[in-house]
């Protein structure tokens, strides 16, 4: 609730301020963004404990898991920055982010699609 108190205040605040000062309307929008990702951060670091957890207990490689987190991590970054470009007017330039994520994201998957596709095809008879 306090999450979306800051963000719909934060957003009637930002719509009057724009009228007059456009620029520390946006701003308001960054540093509004910026805190409640901050509000956020403890219940990420619960998410991340019990995902570690249950690989720990699944004996799943922990190098899989981390590897997977930071992809979860990057896209939600690139998700985060794209909108404020978007927000300040430059769609190219949000485009341009995504595009960026996406690539980090798929070079950061190789690894984990090649041991995937490895194990497939020890699976399949010869």
């Amino acid at each position: 609730m306090q999450i979306i108190g800051i963000g719909l205040i934060a957003s009637f605040l930002a719509i009057i301020i724009k009228e007059q000062k456009p620029n520390i309307a946006f701003l308001l929008t960054v540093f509004t963004g910026s805190v409640i990702f901050l509000f956020l951060i403890d219940q990420i670091y619960t998410i991340i404990q019990m995902i570690e957890r249950i690989a720990i207990s699944a004996k799943v490689n922990t190098v899989y898991v981390e590897t997977i987190l930071k992809i979860i991590g990057i896209a939600y970054i690139v998700e985060f920055a794209s909108q404020i470009t978007k927000d300040a007017g430059q769609g190219s330039i949000a485009s341009k982010i995504e595009m960026a994520g996406k690539i980090i994201i798929l070079a950061m998957a190789v690894p984990i699609l090649t041991v995937l596709i490895e194990m497939i095809l020890k699976m399949i008879p010869s």
